[in-house]
């Protein structure tokens, strides 16, 4: 860890899991004895390279995570911060929250991906000590279509070689996630996208450094993932 820089994970919890058709978001789903934010939620808490976790979800759901918070006795949970009604502006509510402190790396991870490896954070926070911008990827083991605008016909067949399916964490230095979305949100046209999305296009002098993911860092969004994921917990 680079002297003097905080690593703060963000565990991004701000889902209402409409694609799962549960009653509750999916974070908070059961999962193997215990509910999906909280594998999430431990990965970071044991990390020795994380100084601090903030979590963003919903208002409504706040009390319920302190109460889990204070169940689980973790350390390094400081900030419950409610998030917006976009993925982006969850990231926006955490870099408002610790805009103020100096060396700082913002580590955003979803919650809805609990089988996040030690020997994946290892890695992204060693790529932070060189890179301002880092993600998590795997390649690509599917053939991807390239269609037209209305989705009729196929346009093009992407060389797979160079294609990879993006995973969290992904990692900044605060400075450059900042700015990235003080243009972001200066810009009339944009769209949410991802965070290395948004640092790709507002920031595009930044190069972001690829960490490789795994294919048990999976993300929980379909009723029939529960399965798959739980082979994959610790």
């Amino acid at each position: 860890m680079m002297c003097g820089i905080k690593n703060i994970a963000v565990v991004l919890a701000g889902g209402s899991g409409r694609r799962f058709g549960a009653a509750l978001p999916k974070q908070f789903l059961p999962l193997a004895g215990k509910t999906v934010i909280e594998y999430s939620v431990d990965a970071f808490e044991k990390h020795p390279g994380i100084n601090e976790i903030a979590v963003v979800m919903h208002a409504d759901f706040l009390p319920q995570m302190q109460e889990m918070i204070d169940r689980n006795r973790w350390q390094k949970v400081r900030k419950l911060l409610p998030g917006g009604s976009e993925r982006y502006l969850s990231t926006v509510a955490a870099i408002n929250a610790y805009e103020a402190e100096n060396d700082v790396n913002l580590i955003f991870h979803d919650a809805a991906r609990p089988a996040v490896s030690q020997r994946i954070i290892d890695d992204v926070v060693a790529a932070l000590e060189t890179s301002p911008a880092v993600a998590v990827a795997v390649p690509a083991t599917d053939t991807v279509f390239e269609v037209s605008d209305d989705g009729s016909r196929l346009v093009r067949i992407p060389d797979r070689s160079h294609l990879r399916c993006a995973q969290t964490p992904q990692a900044f230095r605060m400075e450059v996630i900042r700015e990235a979305y003080r243009r972001a949100l200066r810009d009339t046209g944009f769209a949410s996208t991802d965070d290395c999305g948004v640092m790709l296009r507002y920031c595009p002098e930044i190069p972001i450094c690829l960490v490789q993911g795994d294919v048990s860092n999976m993300k929980l969004t379909y009723p029939e993932d529960i399965g798959n994921l739980a082979r994959f917990l610790p």
